[in-house]
């Protein structure tokens, strides 16, 4: 999804600098409206499916977090039973209360990390999302000031043609 969006931002942004100038001004560009268009409705439908991955992300991590915690209880309890169940005297009590501790505390290590992980992933998706949409964006916005600049810089060059023309019609019947 990622490559589609990619994709579209590079299509726009082929298309903005391929695009033709006008002969009086060369720093300005015409593109095809409806190709713009249709390359920006793409793009905004290629958007939720990139958000709700990442949210499956996010989901996915949460899960994982709850059965790490689950797994860590289930570690306990049979630690327990198993101490339990051993119970000789004070040694095997202690040794096994402490296995339990160490594997508490690697499981809990454990699933922070992976949640940092999660997260940091999460994130990252996120900001590219948030960039590549930011930079259509700003693409479309500088699209539409070149086409409402060389728009009106053209309707001013009819305006100047008739105003030239009129002129020599008056001063040809006078």
């Amino acid at each position: 999804m990622a490559n589609d969006i990619n994709r579209l931002i590079d299509m726009l942004y082929e298309r903005i600098e391929d695009a033709k100038s006008p002969a009086l001004k060369p720093g300005m560009s015409m593109v095809d409206r409806d190709e713009m268009l249709d390359l920006l409705d793409e793009l905004r439908a290629q958007l939720p499916v990139e958000i709700k991955r990442a949210q499956e992300l996010l989901s996915a991590r949460e899960k994982f977090v709850e059965d790490a915690k689950r797994d860590v209880d289930r570690m306990m309890r049979q630690a327990e039973l198993d101490a339990k169940a051993k119970i000789s005297d004070s040694e095997v009590l202690y040794a096994a209360k402490e296995k339990a501790r160490q594997i508490v505390a690697r499981a809990e290590e454990r699933s922070r990390q992976l949640y940092q992980v999660a997260n940091e992933y999460a994130e990252d998706v996120l900001a590219r999302t948030e960039e590549a949409v930011q930079a259509a964006l700003d693409e479309v916005k500088q699209s539409r000031l070149h086409f409402r600049s060389a728009s009106a810089a053209k309707a001013q060059e009819q305006r100047d043609k008739l105003d030239g023309r009129d002129a020599q019609d008056l001063e040809q019947d006078g």
